[in-house]
């Protein structure tokens, strides 16, 4: 799941849960919408992409860069405290708003088109309450 700066979702892929997740961030980038803001040409990416330690691979540093993406990947074997905790928290946060939906806690749908769709659903309570919080 990739979010904007305040937690609210932006793109969505369902993948199974035995696949790594670095596989899936190319495609999880792909899913990404236009960006709406100012005029002109809408951004399709992020400036930024932060991540853990499980994305940190040469490969996709590179694949990230070559798409204009900066790629902030804490580095394996590299003692805490790299900062990125403050920006994680943001995509922790929404993992367990999303959570807190008892369907999507544990998948029991077998067909992914429905579990994609409660997930949708899910996002759209989510920024609703937090459009509702803010007026």
């Amino acid at each position: 799941m990739i979010t904007d700066g305040r937690g609210t979702p932006l793109a969505i892929t369902l993948t199974g849960g035995n696949r790594h997740d670095v596989t899936q961030l190319l495609p999880l980038l792909d899913a990404i919408p236009r960006i709406r803001g100012k005029t002109g040409r809408p951004r399709h990416r992020p400036k930024k992409l932060f991540a853990d330690r499980g994305y940190d691979y040469d490969k996709y540093r590179r694949l990230l860069w070559k798409r204009g993406i900066k790629p902030v990947i804490a580095r394996r074997g590299v003692p805490h405290g790299s900062g990125l905790g403050a920006v994680r928290w943001v995509v922790e946060r929404t993992n367990a708003w999303i959570h807190g939906f008892r369907r999507l806690r544990i998948r029991w749908d077998i067909r992914d088109d429905i579990h994609e769709a409660f997930l949708k659903l899910a996002c759209c309570v989510i920024t609703y309450r937090r459009v509702q919080a803010l007026c």
